[in-house]
């Protein structure tokens, strides 16, 4: 990322921080008022992940996933759980962690942990994930924190484990966001820091049915 855009490190993660920490614990407040979108954005990533349930050779197992950005857990929720017997959930709001227990129900038993961490200093633990799922969550990292971050990641993954990431794409170009600290970049950006980070894609896709005002949303597949 330029230094024009992040020009304080410090200052982005914690104006971040403290957007999240006024928002409502709730599908609506983690998807920033567009709660209506929710069961596209899961039946989207269902089917995206499909790909790599059935046989063939990047095939995965199902016995563990990371949720990176989980929030209250609404992708845990309804995309991990169904298909993964258990899942780690990581988000830097704790009171968002501490809603999740009671969102997630019964279900909240199959998660294995709740870290309340900034990705920027998470560390997955090494040879543990089938599948690292990072939605919505890399515009809050810089261009060398995420980087860093997916290789963590790699070294996370079981060896036929896969990363995720589904997030907005910047027509072109890098977009500061000032209202929560974010910035938005375009394909190119994001394909050159996966690469820097040494994984190779595998699949990547582009979401259907979102609102025409939204930035478009693409799914990356890669280990």
């Amino acid at each position: 990322m330029s230094v024009e855009l992040v020009e304080d490190e410090t200052q982005f993660y914690f104006n971040a921080k403290k957007y999240w920490k006024n928002v409502p614990p709730t599908v609506d407040g983690m998807l920033g008022g567009y709660g209506h979108i929710s069961n596209i954005d899961i039946s989207g990533s269902k089917k995206f992940l499909q790909k790599f349930l059935r046989d063939g050779p990047h095939k995965i197992d199902t016995s563990y996933a990371l949720d990176c950005g989980a929030g209250i857990g609404r992708i845990t929720k309804r995309l991990l759980l169904p298909l993964f017997k258990n899942v780690d959930m990581v988000d830097v709001t704790d009171d968002f962690l501490c809603k999740a227990k009671s969102y997630l129900g019964e279900d909240s038993k199959r998660i294995g942990n709740f870290y309340c961490s900034g990705l920027q200093e998470f560390a997955p633990e090494p040879n543990r994930y089938d599948v690292i799922w990072i939605q919505w969550v890399i515009g809050h990292l810089t261009d060398s924190h995420l980087v860093d971050f997916l290789k963590r990641c790699k070294t996370g993954l079981k060896p036929n484990g896969i990363i995720v990431i589904k997030d907005n794409m910047a027509t072109e170009g890098v977009i500061m966001d000032d209202v929560d600290s974010s910035i938005c970049r375009d394909m190119d950006v994001v394909c050159r820091l996966i690469r820097q980070a040494g994984l190779s894609i595998l699949a990547q896709e582009r979401q259907e049915n979102f609102p025409d005002e939204i930035y478009h949303v693409y799914s990356y597949a890669m280990r």
